[in-house]
C-alpha cells in the first residue's frame, strides 16, 4: 500500500529538483545574464504566481479525473517548462518558464495528499502524506550535490537539460504504479470540478494554520542562498556543500511531525497546543543575522525548515478531517495555493530588502508571519459540526 506514496515522493523530489536548480546556480546565473538580486525576486514571484494558480486548479482536476491521468499531464508540462531554462537567456523567457514551471508543479502536494488518502487507513495517513511530500526535501538537498559539479563541468545551462531527462524517467514509472494492485481504480472521484470556497470556514482554517506558518521554506529555498553569498561571502563552490542541511531539516519535520500529528491528533480538529508550541520554534530563525558564522547560520536556518515542515504537517492532517475523501486534493490545493501567493508577494519584498542589505528586517519578517496566522486561526475558532464530519475515518 505504499507504493503510490513512495512514487509521488519521487514525484516531488522531481520538483524541488526542477526548482531549486535555478536558486542553487542563481551566483552563477545573474553573472552570466547581468540579472539583478532584484530580478532573481521577481522571477520567483512568478514562479510562485504560477503556483498560485495552477495548485488549486489541479487540485480540483485530480480529483475530477484522477492520480493517473492528471500527475501525467501535469509531470508533462513542468518537465518542458524546466529544460527550456537551458536554452533562455532574458528576463523575460525565465518569467514565462518560471511561471509554467510554477503552474505545473502546482500538482504536487494536492496529488501527494489524494494519494495518501487513497491507499492508506486515517492513522497512518500523516505518515503517508509525510512520505508523499519527503521527496521534496531530498531533491533539495541533492539538487546542489549534483548540480553544481554538473554545471562546473557542462555550464550551468546543462543543468537544466538534465532535469528534462529526469522528468522523462518518472513519467514511464508513473504509468506503470499509478494502477491496480498499486493503486485502486475504484475510488469516488467528484461529480464535477469542484472550486474552493472562500466563503467556507474551514478554508480559513487551512490558509491560516498552513500557508502562513510554513511561510519559512518558499525564502529558504529560493532567495535565502543569495544572502549566503553575498552577506557572508560563501562561494558558489561552498553553497553546494552546505544549501542540503535545511531541505533534510525540512523532510525530517515531515516525519516527525508527521508521526506527532498520527499519535496526537489523529482525530483532534484543534490541535492548539501543537501549533504554539511551533510558533515559538519558528522565532530563531529571526536571529539568523546575528550571527558571522556559517555553522549557526545554516542550523537557524535548518531549524525553520524542520518548523515548517511541522507546520505543514499538522495542518494537512487536521484538514483531512474537515474535508470529505473526494476533495481531498482540493483541500491540499487551497494549502499550497494560499501559500505560494504569500511567497508570491514576499519574495519581491524580501529580495529589495536583499539588495538593500537589509537583511536583519527580511528575516525577522520571515519569523514573525506564524505568529500572525495561528492567531487568526485561533481568533477564528472551531469549525461547526458539519463542516468537522468531511469523512474523516474512510
Amino acid at each position: 500500500m505504499w507504493v503510490p506514496c513512495a512514487g509521488m515522493g519521487l514525484c516531488s523530489l522531481l520538483s524541488f529538483l526542477d526548482r531549486q536548480v535555478f536558486a542553487v546556480l542563481a551566483p552563477t546565473i545573474l553573472q552570466d545574464t547581468g540579472l539583478s538580486t532584484q530580478d532573481f525576486g521577481d522571477l520567483a514571484f512568478f514562479f510562485f504566481l504560477g503556483q498560485v494558480i495552477g495548485t488549486p486548479l489541479w487540485g480540483s482536476i485530480l480529483d475530477y479525473i484522477g492520480l493517473r491521468t492528471g500527475m501525467l499531464l501535469a509531470v508533462g508540462i513542468w518537465t518542458v517548462a524546466s529544460a527550456s531554462h537551458g536554452v533562455i537567456s532574458v528576463f523575460t523567457g525565465f518569467a514565462v518558464a518560471r511561471f509554467v514551471l510554477g503552474f505545473g508543479e502546482g500538482a504536487t502536494f494536492p496529488g501527494g495528499l489524494r494519494t495518501a488518502v487513497e491507499s492508506l487507513p486515517s492513522d497512518r495517513r500523516g505518515r503517508g502524506i509525510a512520505t508523499s511530500f519527503s521527496g521534496g526535501t531530498l531533491g533539495a538537498i541533492i539538487t546542489p550535490l549534483v548540480i553544481v559539479p554538473v554545471a562546473a563541468a557542462f555550464g550551468w545551462r546543462a543543468a537544466f537539460l538534465a532535469t528534462g531527462l529526469a522528468g522523462a524517467l518518472w513519467l514511464m514509472l508513473w504509468a506503470a504504479i499509478a494502477r491496480p494492485p498499486y493503486l485502486s481504480g475504484s475510488v469516488p472521484r467528484a461529480a464535477s470540478l469542484v472550486w474552493p470556497n472562500p466563503l467556507e470556514r474551514r478554508f480559513w482554517a487551512i490558509v491560516f494554520t498552513y500557508a502562513l506558518p510554513a511561510i519559512s521554506v518558499g525564502p529558504i529555498l529560493t532567495i535565502v542562498p543569495l544572502y549566503l553569498s553575498d552577506g557572508l561571502g560563501v562561494s558558489q563552490a561552498e553553497l553546494g556543500r552546505v544549501l542540503w542541511l535545511p531541505p533534510l531539516g525540512w523532510g525530517l519535520g515531515y516525519f516527525f511531525w508527521g508521526w506527532v500529528a498520527d499519535r496526537w491528533a489523529s482525530d483532534t480538529a484543534r490541535p492548539i497546543g501543537l501549533f504554539l508550541l511551533l510558533t515559538a520554534a519558528a522565532l530563531p530563525f529571526g536571529a539568523t543575522t546575528w550571527t558571522s558564522s556559517l555553522a549557526i547560520a545554516m542550523f537557524l536556518i535548518s531549524w525553520s525548515a524542520f518548523v515548517s515542515g511541522g507546520f505543514q504537517m499538522l495542518s494537512l492532517k487536521v484538514g483531512s478531517l474537515a474535508f470529505p475523501r473526494e476533495q481531498s486534493a482540493m483541500m491540499s490545493g487551497i494549502a499550497s495555493a494560499s501559500w505560494a501567493l504569500l511567497n508570491a508577494g514576499i519574495s519581491p519584498i524580501i529580495g529589495r530588502l536583499f539588495q538593500q542589505q537589509r537583511y536583519d528586517e527580511a528575516f525577522w519578517l520571515v519569523a514573525l508571519i506564524p505568529g500572525v496566522g495561528i492567531g487568526a486561526w485561533v481568533v477564528l475558532g472551531p469549525l461547526e459540526k458539519g463542516q468537522r464530519e468531511g469523512n474523516p475515518r474512510v
